[in-house]
């Protein structure tokens, strides 16, 4: 079971590296054989399922997404805690509402991520 305050942390962290745009920090956060599916990564990957398998292909992804938003901050995260999964809201790029939910493995590190937004 994830605590409130270890959900809460584990955002801090993703969110603090995320805007200091410190791709090492970020990718620090998933598992090596990460799944991870958002719509963006039809329009900035270009794979039409939404879906990457694997932190290099995570790695390139969020190395395009840093380039093509370079003024990128989230702002209002909120962490909630689940069981074996912490989901994190937040306002993205555009000032899009998103949430993710992220699958922890054991050690804590994201093994799934899927990504939701509204406008």
């Amino acid at each position: 079971m994830i605590t409130e305050e270890r959900a809460a942390e584990f955002g801090r962290q993703w969110l603090e590296a995320w805007n200091r745009h410190d791709l090492d920090a970020i990718l620090a956060h998933y598992d090596d054989h990460i799944v991870f599916c958002s719509p963006f990564v039809v329009k900035l990957a270009g794979e039409p399922s939404g879906m990457l398998s694997g932190k290099a292909r995570l790695r390139a992804y969020f190395a395009e997404a840093l380039r093509k938003y370079p003024d990128l901050r989230f702002t209002e995260m909120r962490a909630l805690a689940g069981v074996s999964s912490v989901t994190l809201t937040y306002r993205s790029v555009a000032d899009l509402h998103a949430a993710e939910v992220m699958t922890l493995n054991p050690s804590g590190h994201v093994v799934r991520v899927d990504a939701h937004y509204a406008r």
